[in-house]
């Protein structure tokens, strides 16, 4: 029914869709795995992460390499006012019912929704891709744009610089001990407390980085927070809350049922991408790659 170029290309447009949610949305399940925090606000921190950006362009000027200053600043911008969140706010709720965080969260998506207006007003804002990756080329008859293979490529390779940091390395070994026995590590010396905000500060700034990259190809709006809070939030309920590769692999499914399911009726990918959530979390409702929590 399709020609190879059309499949080809949806299989890209899928594929961009899953690492730009993957790169926000792995934040959002690590956070959740080490704190078990569900950060409403993550969305917010994605939203900053594009409007920094963009306002970090309009000081520095369209001049080649700005923008990849403009994206580490943002991301980084957002990981300190993480950071400080964390700190000041959300560490006075570990221990109380998780109903006081995820207040404290949604008054945060407000808070931050509202101050975004007031600083950057309702209209549309867009950034230029960056000069090298402004181009496209074919690939099996599909004109594939250079920045969204660019995309294509980073997420992968930020999902093994995570997974090397997790797996290899000290700092790494303590995130998985709080995961599994939070109060054993805290027995044993660890100090806990900074071990939390150097995971939400990281969180912090995935959600930023992915607001930061998603500007060349979406609009900046009001309102992108609530969007991209209900995908990620898909993502890892599909791959299973605190798993890391479970994040990847939902976000690929997610991609994937986005760009074939509108092929089917206008509007049902949508319903597809919903329909797969039920479906998952009637047969595992830890999800596919998740653990129960205890």
């Amino acid at each position: 029914m399709f020609d190879s170029s059309f499949l080809v290309g949806q299989v890209i447009s899928g594929l961009t869709a899953a690492m730009f949610l993957f790169i926000v949305a792995s934040g959002l399940s690590v956070v959740f795995g080490v704190l078990r925090v569900l950060n409403f606000a993550h969305g917010s921190f994605y939203m900053l992460g594009a409007y920094l950006a963009w306002q970090t362009m309009q000081w520095l000027g369209p001049v080649t390499g700005n923008f990849w200053l403009a994206v580490l600043g943002a991301a980084a911008g957002v990981a300190l006012l993480g950071g400080l969140i964390e700190r000041l706010l959300l560490r006075r709720l570990y221990g109380r019912e998780d109903l006081y965080q995820l207040l404290l969260t949604y008054a945060l998506v407000l808070i931050l929704g509202d101050a975004a207006r007031i600083l950057w007003g309702t209209q549309q804002l867009a950034m230029p891709r960056p000069p090298g990756l402004a181009g496209s080329f074919t690939l099996f008859g599909a004109v594939v744009p250079s920045y969204n293979a660019f995309i294509i490529v980073l997420g992968p390779l930020i999902a093994i610089a995570c997974w090397l940091v997790l797996s290899r390395t000290g700092i790494g070994r303590m995130i998985r001990a709080a995961a599994y026995d939070r109060e054993m590590l805290a027995a044993l010396g660890a100090d806990v407390g900074r071990l939390y905000t150097l995971m939400f500060v990281g969180g912090s700034f995935l959600a930023g980085l992915g607001g930061a990259l998603v500007t060349p190809v979406r609009s900046i709006v009001p309102g992108m927070d609530v969007e991209i809070i209900v995908e990620a939030f898909i993502v890892v309920v599909i791959g299973g809350l605190g798993s890391f590769w479970g994040t990847f692999l939902g976000a690929l499914i997610f991609g994937q049922v986005l760009a074939f399911g509108i092929l089917v009726v206008p509007g049902f990918s949508i319903f597809a991408v919903f329909a797969l959530m039920a479906i998952v979390l009637v047969a595992r409702p830890a999800g596919l790659m998740g653990r129960p929590l205890s």
